[in-house]
């Protein structure tokens, strides 16, 4: 491939196909030739693409974590104006200050789908963050709505983002190929890595785990041994896909808390070739390959574990993506849902589908729920009491899907999350008519 290259292959159209693994070194081209053969950065790229790379960790970390990806794109990244601040919205970053925040459990029923046009950024609302977005440590929890396709470009320079759809498909339209996203399914987008949201039905909600710390990975195994949980096959990566495509194309950046602006005179979704490990990622939670007791007591939710980032202190992550599937109930004379808990770590959860084990009613899909550092939290008096006296025979946990942002420090929440009508003031209540042994 020695000629320019010629004409458009329009992402959004792409054909959708995946290579997959996770954290594999990949290689993919959208046209033959492409990519250089036995070096990164050819004197002259083939079809005078522009060799650019972009690393995911310092250059000298160890072999085992390293992430870089090299991209052979129609233009270098570098080619555009100066970014200028423009208004943030309801996003926000950690340290997150702006109100007080209670040691209160707290609940939220689902936020509106939007009627005026909102996008993926525009609908994108921050309810609760911890530890500090510039020295790269903690995370945000933000919600999403949306009822438009994306026409500008985005990508975040904070985190790495994991979306968690609840209603709605998107397609994520990257820098390095296009994922096909559906309630049930989540996605990774690496930090940095330019990409933009597209909806397939006439909206869309969900939720979105910004990872400022270490980048996500498949948990150790420890004694369950080499089989179980998410395994490694069953994460899908795109194929290079790209826009060839003239005219202004405003693209967003979040740096240091804060989103800015600039407007390009082409696509920045134009790489043609790329090959590395860092790309962004999908997994069916479905697949996931659930362990839980055949014997007596409920397990920690740690063995619920899709992925995790790690902190310094061993064994404590910086966060956790816990999830909630469809399971057996088998346990032998014990109490099955949640016990009653206080946790060092700070739990934000989400319900995708169905119902949760632990609440008999007010946890809708769509919802969310606080359970700050050692907040006393567990099943309600009906699910206690129910559980209680339940027949104890096989039972089959169906339909639903409930997940959990596990996080080392406590949630600061936003002044919108304290204040939003969408808050269950009278969440407490649920823990109310326990009785006294005797009584």
């Amino acid at each position: 491939m020695n000629k320019p290259v010629q004409g458009a292959q329009l992402l959004a159209a792409a054909a959708l196909s995946y290579q997959s693994g996770f954290g594999n070194e990949f290689a993919s081209e959208a046209i033959a030739g492409a990519l250089p053969i036995g070096q990164n950065s050819p004197q002259r790229v083939a079809g005078d693409l522009f060799a650019e790379q972009i690393s995911g960790t310092a250059f000298t970390a160890p072999r085992a974590s390293n992430q870089r990806s090299w991209l052979y794109r129609l233009l270098p990244s570098a080619m555009h104006p100066a970014f200028v601040r423009m208004e943030d919205g309801l996003i926000r970053s950690a340290p997150l200050r702006e109100v007080e925040t209670p040691p209160n459990r707290l609940r939220w029923n689902p936020l509106v789908m939007p009627v005026a046009p909102t996008d993926f950024i525009a609908g994108l609302t921050t309810f609760a963050a911890t530890g500090d977005v510039l020295l790269q440590d903690g995370c945000a929890a933000h919600l999403y709505c949306a009822n438009r396709s994306m026409e500008r470009a985005f990508y975040n320079a904070d985190g790495e983002l994991l979306f968690v759809p609840q209603a709605g498909a998107l397609r994520l339209v990257t820098e390095m190929g296009v994922l096909a996203l559906a309630p049930g399914e989540i996605a990774v987008v690496p930090r940095g890595v330019k990409f933009r949201v597209l909806l397939d039905d006439a909206s869309a909600r969900g939720y979105i785990c910004e990872n400022y710390g270490a980048s996500l990975r498949l948990p150790e195994l420890g004694p369950i041994g080499s089989n179980g949980l998410a395994n490694a096959r069953d994460f899908l990566t795109p194929v290079a896909a790209f826009e060839d495509k003239a005219g202004p194309c405003e693209l967003v950046a979040k740096f240091g808390g804060h989103l800015w602006c600039t407007t390009l005179d082409h696509s920045p979704l134009d790489v043609v070739a790329w090959h590395g490990n860092y790309a962004p990622y999908k997994y069916d939670l479905a697949r996931f390959n659930a362990m839980n007791s055949v014997s007596f007591d409920h397990p920690d939710p740690s063995i619920f574990t899709v992925l995790t980032s790690p902190s310094p202190v061993a064994g404590t992550a910086n966060v956790d993506f816990v999830i909630f599937p469809p399971r057996w109930m088998v346990a032998e004379h014990s109490f099955r849902p949640p016990w009653f808990h206080r946790n060092v770590m700070s739990e934000f959860m989400g319900l995708v589908s169905g119902s949760y084990d632990a609440k008999a009613e007010g946890f809708l899909p769509g919802g969310a729920s606080l359970h700050n550092s050692m907040s006393a939290h567990g099943p309600d008096a009906v699910s206690f009491a129910k559980a209680s006296r339940a027949e104890l025979l096989p039972q089959y946990l169906e339909a639903t899907l409930a997940f959990m942002f596990e996080a080392r420090y406590p949630f600061c929440v936003s002044r919108f999350a304290l204040e939003a009508p969408e808050l269950q003031r009278d969440y407490d209540a649920c823990w109310q008519g326990f009785s006294r042994p005797g009584n």
